[in-house]
């Protein structure tokens, strides 16, 4: 299985196919992660999320001053 290197490029020609504008942000956003992925406050709220969000309708909410 080929895996993509640090540069998330798959060999000489594969890679990330987005916008060249788009790649400061996804190169920020990927440092942001690097940099909580192991905080275990980080790892709970990713669980939660996956548990109760992903994949699944939106949870309902009260909308307490509509229904007054």
């Amino acid at each position: 299985m080929l895996l993509p290197n640090k540069k998330g490029r798959f060999g000489p020609y594969g890679g990330r196919y987005v916008p060249e504008t788009l790649m400061p942000a996804l190169e920020e956003l990927e440092a942001a992660y690097q940099a909580v992925r192991r905080d275990p406050a980080f790892k709970k709220g990713l669980a939660d999320a996956l548990k109760n969000y992903v994949g699944r309708p939106s949870a309902l909410y009260l909308a307490e001053r509509w229904t007054r």
